[in-house]
């Protein structure tokens, strides 16, 4: 036995029993890959598998890249088996050999959703099984062109007392499910469910891992998903493709900017500006609509939809000490219309103006979009990807665009005109 409390501390239940692991020595490893010169190395012209889904390979970095572990996570329902479900039928068109192991679902559950989603090929196998041991043997047997695990919480090895889902059993499988990838220059896919704050669940190490980590989002209210690119060894991280969700699963929206203007009005009310945000390599325009009126409380509600709080807050500050704009007694509601998030700062000129022509009762011009950081002292900061946006927005038929001044544009784009701001007076 073991005391109950530590003498070092005086702590109680501290002793943890751990048992010994005999140290082997003089273990000979097979060294089957000597160090190479860099310049020596060769590359497979067929590194990267196309899935057919457009939107899909640019998250991925233009394919599925042979021998890569890839974690697709997301909320309960949100379409990360229909998506890959979907991405087997047409890897099974191009003559690919998918296996799709269900840990969770019967084959008949496949076999249903398959139907409706019109997904029918001899090349796609489906294993329901839960035991890692027993899906290795498979992969081995069958030596698929990819593979896809859902989910990998639901997976346990033997070789692990634990219950499947357990920090151990999930890092474990993962790690099993790498040197598979590797060794036998097999893609994987996994599927990792969310805690409720929206955080992958299980251990960090398990994005280490991976070579891609994959985060499928969406407004349950809204039709669209968007997937998102976290991490990605093969190409862009923060890239983006935009799928809509119907009843023969995911389709692919070409032009994102029409799916989030479609109820952008041209007969505007005060307070509504279009800003022009960046998501990876693609621009996309949204409206802000902004709403102040007086408080009848002793603090002024602050309320931010899709922008950081902290962030208005920010330009709230800016608005008061620089140009003498006192909302001390007003409430503010900032809200991006069609429930997109707008993380990066070149959205604040866009939230400062919606603020200011709602405070000053005017409407702003529907033809004009806006992009600018807005810097403590007032002024209006560089944002990236300046020739994108602009390209974008007079695609969009927009007229005029705001810009910071310390942006430089290295092409003149025809059509727009651009005009250019240094600071709010």
């Amino acid at each position: 036995g073991y005391p109950g409390k530590c003498p070092e501390c005086g702590s109680w239940g501290t002793f943890v029993e751990e048992t010994d692991i005999p140290v082997i020595k003089d273990v000979q490893i097979p060294d089957n890959c000597p160090p190479m010169k860099l310049n020596e190395i060769e590359m497979n012209s067929e590194i990267r598998m196309s899935t057919n889904i457009s939107e899909f390979d640019r998250v991925l970095g233009s394919g599925i890249v042979q021998g890569s572990l890839i974690l697709i996570a997301g909320d309960p329902g949100i379409g990360k088996s229909t998506i890959l479900l979907q991405t087997s039928g047409e890897l099974c068109k191009n003559n690919k050999k998918v296996l799709y192991v269900s840990a969770e679902e019967s084959a008949g559950q496949i076999k249903l959703r398959a139907e409706r989603l019109g997904v029918k090929s001899d090349n796609l196998y489906i294993y329901p099984q839960t035991n890692l041991e027993l899906i290795k043997k498979h992969i081995e047997e069958m030596k698929p062109d990819l593979v896809i695990v859902d989910s990998i919480q639901a997976v346990y090895t033997s070789a692990i007392q634990s219950s499947a889902g357990s920090v151990s059993q999930i890092r474990e499988c993962c790690n099993t499910l790498m040197q598979i990838a590797k060794t036998q220059n097999i893609s994987i896919i996994v599927i990792g469910h969310v805690t409720k704050e929206g955080n992958i669940a299980g251990p960090k190490v398990l994005e280490h891992m991976v070579d891609t980590v994959i985060q499928f989002e969406g407004d349950k209210y809204k039709s669209y998903r968007i997937l998102r690119s976290i991490k990605n060894r093969f190409g862009n991280t923060s890239e983006v493709g935009i799928f809509e969700m119907g009843s023969k699963g995911l389709t692919e929206v070409i032009n994102p900017s029409e799916l989030f203007l479609k109820e952008y009005n041209q007969t505007q009310t005060p307070g509504s500006t279009i800003i022009v945000t960046s998501e990876g390599t693609r621009p996309l325009l949204v409206e802000i609509q902004a709403l102040v009126g007086t408080t009848p409380y002793p603090a002024p509600r602050r309320v931010a939809n899709g922008v950081d709080t902290g962030r208005v807050l920010q330009i709230l500050a800016v608005l008061e000490k620089r140009i003498g704009l006192n909302l001390s007694k007003q409430d503010v509601y900032v809200n991006v219309i069609g429930g997109i998030d707008v993380n990066e700062p070149a959205a604040d000129l866009g939230i400062a103006l919606a603020i200011v022509t709602c405070v000053r009762d005017v409407v702003f011009d529907s033809h004009t979009a806006i992009v600018g950081e807005i810097g403590l002292s007032g002024e209006i900061r560089a944002v990236n990807h300046i020739e994108r946006r602009i390209t974008e927005a007079q695609k969009l038929g927009f007229k005029r665009i705001i810009i910071p001044a310390a942006n430089e544009i290295q092409e003149n784009i025809e059509g727009i005109e651009v005009i250019k701001v240094k600071k709010i007076l």
